[in-house]
Parts: C-alpha cells; structure tokens; sequence
C-alpha cells in the first residue's frame, strides 16, 4: 500500500515463447528466469499482492515454488502470438474479483530490474497524482541517426534535424518492458498502459535488458551470474 492505495502487481508467463522456447522458466544464473522478477516484487514495500497470470501449468508450479500466487490458469486464447500485451492485466482485473486501486506489470523478461526499479516508479506516479507511469531508457542508437530506405535504395531520415554530434542530439526514451504501473480504473478505461498521460521513470541502460533472444538470454546469465561487475 502508498498513501492508502492497495497495490496488485502482475507477471504475465505464457508457455509458448518461440523466439527463445520455454524462457520464462529457463535457467538464469541459478533460477528459472521468472523467479528473479518473483524475487524483486516480493520485496517490495508497496505491492499488497503478487500474482503470475499463465496459461501453463508448469510454469505455473515453478512460479508456486518461487512465491508467486496463480490463482488460475489463463485461458488459451488470451495466450497466443498474438494476443495483445495488456490481455492477461485486464483478464485479471475484470475476471478475479480483485479489489485494488493500482495494478503494476511486472514482465519475467526483465530480470536485472531491482525493487528500487518497481518501488520507485510506483512512488513516482503516487507522488506525481498521475493515472500511469511505464519505465524507459536512453536506446543505444538514436533515431535521429536511424533510417528508412527507399524503392530506389536511398537513405530517408526517419526524423527531421541535422545533427553532426551525438550531444546536439534530442534526447529520446523507448519502453524497456520492465514496470507498467496505472490506477485501476484508469487502465480499465484506456486499454492501456501508454496514453498522452502516462509518466516515464527513467532506468539505467544496465537494468534494461528485456530477454526476447537467446543472446540476450547468455547477457543476462552472465550479469546475474557475477560475470561482470
């Protein structure tokens, strides 16, 4: 709880990965990668209750283990390729009969991100009055120096503006994946986490990798595992 709000935090795993088969349950540097998000949520001083929304029954038993809480198993159809990201939350929040005033997203494929991460993006929106807040990065390459190629195989600038050095450049931020929080109603109303409304709580590039291929599987295992300090 933060200034008399409840606090739900979910962690979506479904069992059909095929970028990088089974990740939510492969093992990272000891643990199967969503106990290291299970791990953080539950240290945090604000989540009154934290929930795996899976549609896989083994994921769903090592997410038991780890100290998450199923309270069902999602239904296959919101568990496809194709099903839109903010499914599993609202199937949660429309269908539980949960009661909170805020709902936190936690994604397993986040595993570098620390309770400092959750519980400060969580202040900074309560703090802030706002209706939702999403963690972001500074990407690597800008996309002030990124372009599109024509059907003569020209180079297009994606964005308008001349810049000869990387500090003259405007800064940006892109999602990271690791922490969508919003009031209830709110996200129940939009159907989203991201509006014109939304804050951004900046993270550290080094607590920003989001797993989605084996490479950044091997990063995060050798992170986790000490192998860089």
């Amino acid at each position: 709880m933060i200034e008399n709000k409840t606090v739900l935090a979910i962690i979506p795993a479904r069992g059909g990965s095929k970028g990088v088969p089974r990740k939510n349950i492969r093992d990272v540097a000891g643990k199967p990668l969503i106990g290291w998000t299970i791990e953080e949520a539950k240290k945090s001083g604000y989540i009154d209750r934290l929930v795996v929304s899976t549609d896989d029954q083994e994921i769903a038993d090592i997410a038991i283990q780890a100290g998450g809480e199923v309270p069902f198993l999602r239904p296959a159809n919101l568990a496809r390729d194709d099903s839109p990201g903010i499914a599993p939350v609202i199937n949660i929040l429309t269908t539980s009969g949960f009661e909170y005033d805020l709902v936190v997203l936690l994604q397993p494929t986040s595993p570098l991100r620390t309770v400092e991460d959750i519980d400060g993006a969580i202040a900074f929106m309560v703090n802030r009055k706002a209706n939702a807040c999403v963690s972001v990065v500074e990407p690597d390459k800008s996309p002030y120096w990124m372009y599109s190629v024509d059907g003569a195989g020209h180079l297009v600038s994606l964005l308008e503006g001349d810049y000869a050095c990387r500090q003259d450049i405007p800064p940006v931020y892109a999602l990271n994946g690791a922490v969508y929080v919003a009031e209830v109603g709110w996200l129940l109303k939009k159907q989203s986490f991201v509006s014109d409304e939304t804050l951004a709580y900046t993270m550290p590039k080094d607590r920003s990798i989001d797993i989605d291929t084996e490479v950044d599987l091997a990063i995060s295992n050798i992170i986790l595992s000490g192998g860089l300090k």
